[in-house]
């Protein structure tokens, strides 16, 4: 197979060295990695390192689309909307097509509109739920992937082929993904916004709320497990907030009464009110891990 990646940024470039790695390297020997992307830099290290076989700059997108059997558009929502509707008749025949995106509304319901579906391919949305704090093709690594979930969008009728699904599990378990799962857009966009969405808007907030540049001084652990992912990076989150907003302000809400409720049982004193809180939260969080 030709496995073809349209952005070689932290996302694409740990897709392609996961493929590389966890799947070329072992069931399929005779495969190859294409890779698209603006910043001949990315391609220039990818090809340098092994990852890629072939680089293609947008001028030549038509080109490797043409002899892709597994094409990961690995583009901000936005610009991955816009490739799929500039680019709908341009796919091999049979390829499967997938994208990253972290929301799924306006490209699930483009999809509904008959906007960006291939005739002669198959595009199924998904997610990759892993990755690091950091951007670029430098800061990819394939292990991201390792033992993480990936979920797949399944349309209000079902898969138009089955076989082709089942074909695209197979990739994503290669790459390394241990569960799958299968969702429509609008439960997506909801459990992201609080899995994912919502974290990230916490850890900024905490960030914010510092006041002292050298507060990690004194962390012990804490503070930088949370604050991690406030590394972020600005206009693609921008982004993923805005096209989400609905579902996150309401996550965003529903926290703020939380988070209400022990500021007020720390101001009252209220140590058996405290204290049977954090034993349910300490019970729903064990409850979580075995899921």
């Amino acid at each position: 197979m030709i496995y073809a990646i349209v952005g070689l940024g932290i996302m694409g470039g740990s897709v392609a060295k996961a493929v590389r790695s966890n799947i070329i390297g072992r069931d399929d020997q005779n495969g190859k990695i294409f890779a698209l992307d603006k910043n001949e830099e990315s391609l220039s290290a990818a090809l340098t390192s092994g990852i890629i076989d072939l680089s293609f700059t947008p001028d030549k997108t038509k080109e490797m689309l043409a002899q892709a059997d597994m094409v990961f558009v690995c583009l901000y929502p936005a610009a991955t909307l816009n490739f799929f509707r500039e680019h709908k008749n341009d796919f091999k025949d049979g390829a499967i097509i997938t994208d990253i995106s972290g929301v799924k509304h306006d490209l699930a319901a483009a999809i509904d509109r008959d906007e960006i579906r291939p005739s002669n391919a198959h595009l199924i949305l998904g997610h990759p739920m892993a990755g690091g704090e950091k951007e670029g093709f430098a800061a990819s690594r394939g292990e991201y992937f390792l033992n993480h979930n990936y979920i797949l969008i399944k349309p209000k009728d079902g898969y138009e082929d089955e076989a082709a699904v089942e074909k695209f599990r197979k990739i994503i378990h290669g790459m390394g993904f241990t569960r799958i799962t299968e969702v429509d857009a609008d439960t997506h966009d909801n459990k992201i916004g609080f899995t994912s969405q919502l974290c990230h808007v916490v850890a900024s907030a905490m960030v914010e709320s510092a006041g002292d540049p050298e507060i990690t001084s004194f962390g012990g652990g804490s503070f930088e497990d949370l604050t991690r992912i406030a590394m972020i990076n600005a206009p693609l989150w921008t982004e993923l907030f805005l096209a989400n907003r609905e579902k996150l302000v309401a996550h965003i809400e529903n926290f703020e009464v939380q988070l209400d409720n022990l500021k007020k049982l720390i101001e009252t004193q209220d140590a058996d009110g405290l204290k049977s809180l954090l034993q349910d939260v300490r019970t729903k969080r064990i409850q979580m891990q075995k899921n």
